[in-house]
């Protein structure tokens, strides 16, 4: 069980891969938040996804509507016996709402481990987990724990970057995708900071596709792109669409997003822009990842362009 966020859900991928190489034949269903189920159904080792909607229940938690879609959710939930019910999110409202719930001896980390120690209080096996190792590593070692395997010393393998290699794009590996939009204004790189890059881009020949969620980010791209012919604004795409262009791009430029996650997953070279956040356990995590900081006591407006080409002209090499 990993409901949410991207990045939360993308980190468990490899505990999964672990999984299936330690265990025939082992398969997993995962419940996950309703907007994220596209992920875990890319892997090989996942039979169902089971989707929920705390996020969206919450705002009318006794309207009927919200009380007949949880009962068929629990419902669901409940047709199968589990031989392990592994809540890898840590969170009081997921281990009440949704472990407890599911047929199973349940697994999760112990009250030093969780994120919310109260948590705890739901599992029949509680495990201690370092916090201070990546989040890839922590889902890792709570999975072997879980299942009774040694964890691998080798580096996680998310298993999805083959599922999109029979679609690229017909421009693959000609382009770079600029992952310039994220959910808090602390994390956001300056558009100066931005458009000075891809003036910098121009005499490489490459082209830059600039993605979009909400109203205010394709504003944003469009501000972006405005005077570079070499720059296209994307259309509202899907999740799969996005993660087929990432899996086609030559390389990443990211800010601390989901999709910068993805763009790891699907071990394309990623240059993350970190500030406020703590790259080192949370941030990309697998093949040619390179985290770009400010400098001590410095912020995200403080990195400069010419550091993130030099990292990307390293990432294209």
């Amino acid at each position: 069980m990993k409901t949410s966020s991207m990045g939360d859900v993308l980190h468990t991928l490899p505990a999964v891969t672990d999984a299936m190489t330690a265990i025939a034949g082992i398969c997993f269903d995962w419940v996950a938040e309703e907007a994220l189920t596209e992920i875990p159904a890319w892997h090989p080792g996942v039979d169902r996804v089971i989707p929920v909607a705390i996020r969206r229940w919450r705002k009318n938690w006794f309207a009927p509507a919200t009380r007949h879609e949880r009962h068929s959710f629990k419902q669901m939930l409940q047709e199968r016996h589990y031989d392990a019910v592994i809540d890898a999110q840590g969170l009081l409202k997921s281990a009440a709402l949704v472990t407890s719930v599911a047929n199973g001896s349940k697994h999760g980390q112990d009250r030093k481990s969780a994120r919310e120690p109260l948590a705890s209080w739901f599992y029949d096996y509680c495990y201690h987990i370092d916090k201070q190792q990546h989040a890839v590593a922590r889902n890792r070692e709570l999975f072997a724990k879980s299942l009774g395997y040694t964890q691998p010393e080798t580096e996680g393998d998310y298993a999805i970057a083959p599922r999109f290699v029979v679609q690229l794009p017909s421009d693959s590996d000609h382009y770079l995708i600029f992952l310039h939009a994220t959910s808090r204004d602390d994390k956001q790189w300056p558009e100066g900071h931005w458009r000075q890059l891809i003036a910098r881009i121009t005499s490489t020949g490459l082209k830059i596709k600039l993605p979009w969620g909400a109203k205010h980010e394709y504003l944003r791209a469009l501000r972006l792109a405005e005077g570079f012919p070499h720059v296209e604004v994307l259309p509202h795409l899907n999740l799969q669409q996005l993660a087929t262009l990432l899996a086609g791009a030559k390389a990443v430029v990211s800010v601390d997003t989901g999709l910068s996650h993805l763009a790891a997953a699907l071990n394309k070279p990623n240059i993350t822009l970190f500030g406020p956040t703590e790259a080192k356990l949370i941030g990309g995590y697998g093949k040619n990842q390179y985290i770009c900081l400010p400098e001590q006591g410095k912020k995200m407006r403080d990195i400069q362009f010419d550091k993130v080409f030099s990292l990307l002209s390293l990432s294209l090499d």
